[in-house]
């Protein structure tokens, strides 16, 4: 360490000739099953053992998200094997794209997973993660301005605290990942794998179909009443013996209900019209086969 330095970097610590290969063997392993996560994680969606995208454009945030994170994959490792003691400049520059690379990866995860939560509301897990990917997002942005600031200024042991900081909440990072993959756990079967969501057209069709068919029942419950018949038939014809039918027949006021007429009461000729009918309900012509 240098002088007045009390706390270690964790770059001084990979410096070291017993520290580089383990820095490098860590940092490697890491990096890769991270990055094989992503790709799993792309691969689980578009087999339905994860929630489906809705969008083309989800599938390009996944895939910018996946670009990324490879090359803050690659930062990590050049930084491993370029250390700060005999490679200072090309160590800090892959300090930035490392850190770069994974914020912008999980920027792009935010985003997707945003829009996941709102087409699939039920399934909290998709809110919390975004929670997560943001609040990764924000804090290590600022540790990360916190770090360089301090590190310009020459406050060693303030800029190395901020280095684990940034370390440890990476890790913590890496983990909730676990948290994206627990419902592949129970979708193994084809039955309970997630389906395409519903897309807004498809919701606007089956609404349009919903009202046809509520304005199918409607006509289907109240016929028209042609305006002829008031004036021909003493009662209404079959078709129009619905419960909403009011009209001026011959036999019923305007605006009186009109009732339902039994079939054997009237079967389409004169011979079937039923004698015992009140006299007041036999005024007007006798329907025939042609009015019925």
């Amino acid at each position: 360490m240098d002088t007045g330095e009390h706390i270690a970097y964790i770059s001084s610590i990979g410096a070291t000739s017993w520290g580089k290969p383990l820095f490098i063997t860590g940092s490697a392993v890491a990096v890769v099953v991270f990055d094989f996560a992503f790709l799993s994680e792309r691969w689980l969606r578009h087999n339905g053992r994860l929630t489906k995208n809705y969008s083309t454009l989800e599938k390009v945030l996944s895939g910018g998200a996946i670009l990324f994170a490879i090359i803050g994959a690659c930062g990590l490792i050049f930084l491993t094997i370029f250390d700060t003691h005999h490679y200072p400049k090309t160590h800090s520059s892959m300090l930035v794209v490392f850190i770069a690379g994974y914020i912008i990866s999980a920027i792009f995860l935010c985003a997707e997973y945003q829009r996941l939560g709102v087409h699939y509301r039920e399934h909290r897990i998709l809110r919390a993660s975004f929670w997560i990917k943001l609040i990764f997002i924000v804090v290590e942005l600022a540790l990360a301005i916190s770090f360089a600031v301090m590190s310009y200024r020459g406050s060693t042991n303030k800029a190395a605290i901020l280095e684990w900081t940034v370390s440890l909440i990476y890790i913590f990072y890496i983990w909730s990942f676990i948290m994206d993959f627990l419902p592949a756990t129970r979708t193994r079967a084809m039955a309970d794998r997630f389906g395409l969501p519903q897309r807004s057209g498809d919701d606007e069709m089956a609404m349009n179909a919903n009202q046809v068919a509520l304005e199918e029942d409607h006509v289907s419950r109240h016929p028209e009443i042609d305006p002829q018949h008031r004036h021909t038939h003493a009662y209404p014809t079959t078709e129009e013996q619905g419960l909403g039918n009011r009209g001026t027949y011959l036999n019923y006021p305007s605006g009186q209900q009109v009732p339902a007429i039994p079939s054997d009461r009237y079967r389409g000729d004169a011979s079937s019209y039923d004698s015992q009918q009140p006299m007041a309900e036999r005024t007007g012509p006798i329907p025939t086969s042609r009015n019925f």
